[in-house]
């Protein structure tokens, strides 16, 4: 029992470490898109995103299984004493995706009007053209972190992010701010401050390299060097592990595609609005986006950190463990993303005009479904890790298309309905995740004999959320009517008074999940420095 609680406080540790970084550059790229959505205006926040998802898909392809394909090769061969087999891995690695990344830059900027034409918004060419280098750079910086990850060696990975992020806010935003004082349009505006991701990733691979030159160069090599497998094989090996992780962390990027180009031709030849009003529903919707993808990004590196601690007890045969790692992190999720999501929707009116101020009156009803939608792809991610970690990654990919043949689906009768428009857009994105959660849940019942105990570890904290929901909603009522008068108004005084709301329903939250014990010791005792922490809260 004790050597299941150290490897479950392992695990969480891990997903601490990963959470705190990950929390940097969200924060970093939070920072970066209030104020650059602000610049653009609507019109101009919806061709950004657009620009965006044409990358993130041509990235996914080019780049997702890249990391983990070398990571994981390198890392056996090393195991096996084959140092020239590790040598030989980064070296055709590089050369190969070097290629693939040089053809997916030359395809962006070739065909950058055709695909910006494709997505139903023919002013983000110039956009798509900026992000090219950025697909080539990408690669380059994959195959380093890959090489240093095989190496046991994270920190590389970690420098090069937060390199990137920081770029991407101080060249992206100062780019965006020139342009605007010079004038230009809103769509080119957007491609300056999306110029900041190459530069990021540029400026990054030199410090990858000087990072493996001193990793090769304090890697201790065996007296009997070993014959490397053929450049053939080699690349064989690498492809046969990156194409399946592509594939998977594909789907979504691809569904999101076509939604972006579906909505934005639903909302003009469907609701028959005007090639502006299009602009300006569509970025009010991406402006939603932005925030109600906020909390998911905390539930990842939880995610990543189940997946081998949930497989190593049940290598081990330890079923309770693995049970018991389950529920623990499925818990977690329920204590992070309900809070979230329950805020995101009772306080999304203020959120959205202190955030985002001046934006069309859209907005807070596109983020109150958003905030629901929020809690189903964190409840989403965390149930796709267990499958993945008891070997059901196939049974996990099922839920995908079908979750986006709903979206689509609804998206389509939704936004083309003049009435609704941009209204139906979160509804799809709600009912896709909603129902891949489901799916999800139904398949780790039926089919993982561990399966953790679904309502135990989510009746409490949902109840706790909504009390505390009611209290925020409560609280920003009465600041609202007698202290923001009293502020003078504005966004300041908006701002004053939701802080004000979100503290208070802090703290009915921390105290509620103690007094309903939606958060034990046990609990507590698994997160870094547990002990210390049960005895702060003089936890029995």
């Amino acid at each position: 029992m004790v050597l299941a609680e150290s490897r479950k406080q392992s695990y969480l540790t891990g997903a601490a470490i990963l959470a705190a970084t990950v929390a940097l550059t969200k924060v970093v790229g939070f920072v970066y898109k209030i104020p650059l959505f602000n610049m653009l205006g609507d019109a101009g926040s919806g061709h950004f995103n657009v620009m965006y998802n044409i990358y993130t898909l041509v990235l996914t392809i080019s780049t997702a299984g890249v990391p983990v394909a070398l990571s994981r090769l390198i890392s056996e061969a090393r195991a096996a004493s084959r140092p020239m087999q590790a040598k030989r891995i980064y070296s055709v690695g590089m050369m190969a995706f070097g290629v693939i990344g040089a053809v997916a830059m030359a395809l962006m900027l070739i065909f950058a009007q055709p695909l910006a034409d494709a997505m139903n918004d023919s002013l983000v060419a110039a956009g798509v053209r900026c992000l090219a280098p950025a697909v080539f750079f990408a690669c380059i910086v994959s195959v380093l972190r890959g090489y240093a990850q095989g190496h046991g060696n994270m920190v590389p990975t970690a420098v090069s992010q937060i390199m990137e992020v920081m770029c991407k806010l101080i060249f992206g935003l100062a780019i965006a701010w020139y342009l605007k004082r010079s004038g230009a349009p809103a769509q080119i505006i957007a491609a300056g401050a999306i110029v900041g991701i190459a530069i990021g990733l540029g400026l990054s691979i030199p410090v990858l390299l000087a990072w493996r030159r001193s990793i090769a160069k304090n890697t201790p090599m065996t007296l009997n060097l070993d014959e490397p497998d053929s450049r053939g094989e080699t690349l064989r090996k690498i492809l046969s592990v990156s194409i399946p992780i592509t594939l998977s962390s594909s789907v979504l990027n691809i569904i999101n595609l076509i939604d972006t180009s579906l909505v934005r031709g639903r909302l003009g030849s469907g609701a028959g609005l005007s090639a502006d009003m299009v602009d300006v529903l569509y970025g009010v919707y991406s402006k939603g986006t932005t925030l109600f993808n906020f909390s998911s990004s905390f539930i990842t590196p939880i995610a990543v950190s189940v997946v081998p601690a949930i497989a190593a007890a049940l290598t081990r045969r330890k079923n309770s463990e693995a049970r018991s790692t389950m529920e623990s992190c499925m818990k977690i999720t329920n204590l992070l993303a309900m809070p979230a999501a329950v805020g995101l929707t009772v306080l999304a009116g203020p959120i959205f005009d202190v955030v985002f101020p001046g934006s069309d009156p859209h907005g807070p009803g596109l983020l109150r479904v958003l905030g629901i939608a929020s809690l189903f792809v964190c409840t989403y991610l965390i149930t796709n890790a267990i499958l993945q970690a008891t070997g059901y990654e196939k049974t996990a990919l099922l839920a995908l298309p079908i979750g986006g043949v709903v979206k689509i689906s609804v998206n389509y009768i939704l936004v083309g309905n003049p009435g609704i428009n941009i209204s139906g857009a979160p509804v799809g994105t709600l009912l896709c995740y909603a129902l891949i959660t489901v799916i999800n849940l139904v398949f780790i019942s039926i089919k993982v004999p561990e399966r953790p105990g679904i309502l135990k570890i989510t009746v409490r904290p949902l109840i706790c959320s909504l009390i505390m929901g009611a209290g925020a909603w409560g609280i920003y009522g009465l600041l609202e009517r007698f202290l923001l008068p009293a502020l003078g108004g504005g966004r300041l005084g908006g701002a004053v008074c939701l802080a004000g709301a979100i503290g208070v329903a802090v703290v009915i939250y921390f105290v509620l999940i103690f007094a309903l014990r939606a958060v034990t010791k046990e609990d507590i005792l698994l997160l870094p420095k547990g002990e210390k922490l049960a005895k702060l809260l003089k936890m029995r």
